[in-house]
């Protein structure tokens, strides 16, 4: 495989790749190599999650997503789910459970995202990110559903993460 740079940015390495289809066609493909990120449920004794509303410049308005962020160079999925959890709503987990693993957009980028339920809460002295706007929500796990259902939640880690969420517990 070759591969032409285009950008390398803080996150994403946008590049030209040759690749050999498995049918014997040569393609030249825009490929995104990304770190990988880690995603976050943290679900409350009583059935509540905590979520967050934030504002997301590609898409132009704020939206409602799992606590999540990228891996740091050398970092592991979970290492990164504590360190967001406590940064984006200031908690911390006892227990931290693989929910799964996604592939975002497999079509342009190898992005895989881990996805964790976070329980046994706890209050975190963490803040966000310097370059984050957030606004922690707490709501039913009842209530995350439905809107998903209704079109209010539209990031896709975001909605797998909160199905299998749901899948494991009696909300």
């Amino acid at each position: 495989m070759s591969r032409k740079q285009i950008h390398k940015g803080r996150i994403v390495d946008l590049g030209l790749e040759q690749a050999n289809l498995p049918n014997g066609v040569q393609v030249t493909l825009e490929i995104i190599r990304h770190p990988g990120a880690s995603a976050i449920v943290p679900l409350h004794e009583d059935n509540t999650v905590t979520l967050v509303k934030q504002y997301r410049h590609a898409v132009g308005k704020e939206i409602y997503e799992v606590p999540a962020g990228v891996l740091e160079e050398n970092e592991t999925p979970e290492t990164c789910a504590a360190r967001e959890l406590a940064e984006e709503v200031q908690l911390q987990a006892k227990r931290l459970e693989r929910l799964s693993v996604i592939h975002t957009t497999p079509g342009f980028t190898d992005e895989t995202i881990w996805l964790f339920l976070a329980t046994e809460l706890r209050l975190a002295d963490a803040k966000p990110d310097w370059d984050e706007s957030l606004k922690p929500i707490r709501l039913p796990l009842s209530q995350a559903i439905q809107m998903i259902e209704c079109g209010e939640i539209t990031d896709g880690k975001t909605i797998c993460a909160l199905y299998l969420a749901a899948g494991r517990t009696k909300y």
